[in-house]
């Protein structure tokens, strides 16, 4: 079976064990994810919860980048929109991420090039994670002026709460090797063996009985009270909706479109001379 979903922004391939490939397929963007994309990857996931026989999926980016967050541009038009749709923005994203985490089947992502912001986020909802040697993560949202409150239950299960504090306070760069020390990733390998690295994992859960992998996923989101209960979901949109539209987020995208530091940012130099001038 193959599905062309969200204007071809996302690729469905379903072959002949129950093994769906999804693919984000917006490489001229590094796959930044847009309405398009998030409507795409909804109506992907409502295929593959209709799907008979279903074993594992498969989640990759189309090109050099798995995933560079949100798309700038479109955050910043949103963020312009009535709060109706830009709370809705919020939501079709945060559920995209609640969906993959809670998957009745295994998910394996593999990563190569950038995996930014929302990305990090939907590497943390899948079960196992390869990453190429020459993946780099970031959770960015802070350096936008935005928050990325919808993932930091995914991003603190993987990473533990400690690592966030940092990793999503400073937005610093981190390797595949780090994401492994981290425990965002299971492993990394060199790019030219990551398809071969992620047909191994797959051929190991085929190996497994679907029912009770299934049930052992469930067990174990329980035991560690990962489903989110209705309420605090709703929390967690509003409260990143919120942020979309303060004038922090307005700056923050201006600054990134415009190829130039935020307005919150100040040089040694710059504070120093600021300090005489009082």
């Amino acid at each position: 079976m193959t599905h062309s979903a969200g204007r071809g922004t996302v690729l469905l391939d379903i072959d002949q064990r129950g093994v769906a490939y999804v693919t984000l397929n917006r490489p001229e963007v590094n796959n930044a994810y847009n309405g398009d994309m998030l409507s795409g990857l909804h109506e992907v996931l409502d295929l593959l919860a209709t799907e008979r026989g279903l074993r594992v999926v498969v989640l990759r980016g189309n090109g050099r980048h798995f995933q560079a967050g949100a798309d700038l541009s479109w955050i910043r038009s949103i963020g312009t929109e009535d709060p109706q749709a830009n709370l809705e923005a919020s939501r079709i994203t945060a559920d995209a991420v609640r969906r993959l985490d809670q998957a009745p089947m295994p998910t394996v992502a593999l990563i190569q090039g950038g995996c930014f912001g929302g990305g990090v986020g939907v590497a943390a909802a899948c079960d196992i994670v390869v990453a190429a040697e020459d993946a780099v993560f970031a959770i960015t949202e802070t350096r936008w002026g935005l928050m990325p409150g919808i993932i930091i239950p995914q991003l603190c299960r993987a990473m533990g709460v400690r690592q966030v504090r940092r990793y999503a306070q400073s937005g610093e760069r981190f390797s595949a090797a780090q994401a492994v020390a981290l425990g965002l990733a299971h492993e990394c390998c060199a790019p030219a063996e990551l398809q071969t690295v992620g047909e191994r994992i797959v051929d190991a859960l085929l190996m497994n009985a679907p029912t009770s992998t299934a049930a052992t996923k469930a067990r174990t989101l329980q035991y560690a009270q990962a489903a989110m209960s209705d309420a605090y979901f709703d929390e967690l949109v509003q409260e990143h909706a919120h942020f979309r539209q303060q004038s922090e987020a307005q700056e923050g995208t201006a600054a990134f479109l415009q190829k130039r530091k935020p307005a919150w940012y100040s040089t040694p130099d710059q504070y120093t001379e600021q300090s005489l001038n009082r």
